[in-house]
């Protein structure tokens, strides 16, 4: 079960979200609370299987000796040569422990890739629908200032609309902040 588990419940909430090799069109989707429920649920059961997950604090992470892509190779074949001379290691060396740490690393950056796919993927379709919303109601925001000249009952509307702008206007632009 393990490693495979998880990466096939990493795929199926990437699917269940809608891969898409096509170039970005127009998002004409909803979820439902069942389907968010139940997608928060999928991944409750990924973090249910990952119960040794640890956050560190910035301080740590400064601290830490790194091993990134490049060091794989090395920490592989560090393994290889700590299991055929364990002699000349000290006793309380644990052969194991660093075989286990290298294996649960390489598992990890696995369901990492997996996990930063979706991430990224629903990322940018959270940008790409947040644009559409916002482009819609900048479109009613108009219409609604405009009719508000000659229609009754819509100047409050055009300007509870308008409080959006309110705070960009009060603002120093990039260019006179110096930024």
């Amino acid at each position: 079960m393990g490693i495979i588990y998880l990466a096939n419940i990493a795929t199926s909430v990437y699917n269940y979200l809608g891969e898409s090799t096509m170039s970005y069109q127009n998002i004409n989707a909803s979820l439902s609370p069942a389907d968010i429920q139940e997608i928060k649920a999928a991944l409750q059961t990924v973090q249910s299987k990952l119960p040794f997950l640890v956050t560190l604090s910035t301080e740590e992470r400064r601290k830490m000796v790194k091993m990134g892509d490049k060091s794989l190779a090395f920490v592989n074949n560090s393994a290889a040569a700590a299991q055929s001379n364990r002699n000349i290691l000290p006793a309380t060396f644990d052969v194991e422990e660093l075989v286990q740490d290298y294996q649960l690393a390489i598992a990890l950056s696995e369901v990492l890739i997996s996990m930063r796919q979706l991430t990224e993927q629903v990322d940018d379709t959270l940008m790409a629908v947040g644009s559409e919303a916002m482009s819609s109601s900048l479109t009613v925001y108009d219409y609604v200032k405009t009719a508000s000249k000659k229609t009754p009952g819509l100047k409050t509307l055009a300007e509870q609309l308008g409080e959006r702008f309110k705070a960009i206007k009060g603002r120093p632009s990039k260019a006179a902040s110096g930024l």
